[in-house]
């Protein structure tokens, strides 16, 4: 009878930390994308480096690569993830700096949760991120991109791309609490920022050193690329969509539990 008696008093307390957790993750995400939208570096990098690369290859490099198709119908589906690389690595040195600044040890003398401040920063990443996406394709249109898909191709590109967004401001997110310095975590995003570098993003595979090949096939920009092109173009998509969904999940809840992890550990 007493476990029966404390059920209606526990569930509402719980339905209440809940809700207080949701408000601390809205306000904290909200605090963060006003944080970015202040940060002119941030802003010119994610925003304007990707279509100054995209202008360059198409129209400096695009005529000595051979691709079996126009260079920028190529090209855009990899300018995109070089888009979210260059905005999703922004996310480790905006964490340490928060670190490092001691914003972090007032939110934890206030009971704030660690998923409350890391998830607004990882929030704040994929919200940016969709401006600068949105911003690349209106300018490959003007260009000559010319997609064949239909409304639910474009949303189902923008979800792998979405979720792949999430995966890597997860991971750029564990590395800001890990080196807890703004200079380290901006190395690190330097890094990040050239992952796809080594993938079909800008050049076929088949045109790299025989060693480079399976690496930059199986890696995961590779899939989440070709997934893209797949859906925009309207070609087929093979395994890549599952590949390219799996591979995010999986970067997804290793790096959001290191990030908890690493972010408890600091407080000690």
């Amino acid at each position: 009878m007493s476990d029966i008696a404390v059920l209606p008093a526990t569930l509402p307390a719980t339905r209440a930390a809940e809700r207080s957790r949701l408000v601390e993750a809205q306000v904290l995400a909200g605090r963060c994308v006003r944080l970015a939208r202040r940060d002119a570096d941030a802003a010119i990098m994610a925003l304007a480096l990707p279509i100054m690369l995209m202008l360059l290859f198409v129209y400096l490099f695009g005529g000595a690569i051979t691709t079996g198709t126009e260079y920028v119908t190529y090209v855009v589906p990899g300018v995109l993830l070089l888009c979210v690389g260059f905005g999703a690595a922004s996310t480790a040195v905006s964490v340490a700096r928060d670190l490092a600044g001691g914003i972090a040890d007032r939110f934890r003398s206030m009971d704030v949760h660690p998923v409350a401040l890391l998830g607004g920063h990882v929030t704040a990443s994929v919200t940016l991120n969709a401006v600068s996406t949105t911003l690349v394709v209106v300018v490959a249109l003007l260009i000559g991109f010319r997609p064949h898909a239909d409304v639910l191709h474009w949303l189902a590109a923008a979800a792998v791309l979405g979720l792949f967004v999430i995966a890597l401001s997860w991971i750029s997110t564990a590395f800001g609490v890990l080196t807890r310095s703004v200079e380290a975590a901006g190395g690190f995003s330097f890094f990040l920022s050239f992952l796809s570098y080594p993938s079909s993003a800008l050049v076929p595979v088949a045109t790299m050193p025989g060693w480079l090949q399976p690496v930059a096939r199986n890696q995961p920009v590779t899939h989440v690329v070709e997934a893209l092109r797949g859906l925009l173009l309207d070609r087929p998509v093979g395994t890549h969509v599952a590949w390219a969904v799996g591979w995010s999940l999986a970067l997804i809840v290793v790096f959001a539990a290191a990030s908890g992890v690493f972010y408890r550990r600091g407080a000690r």
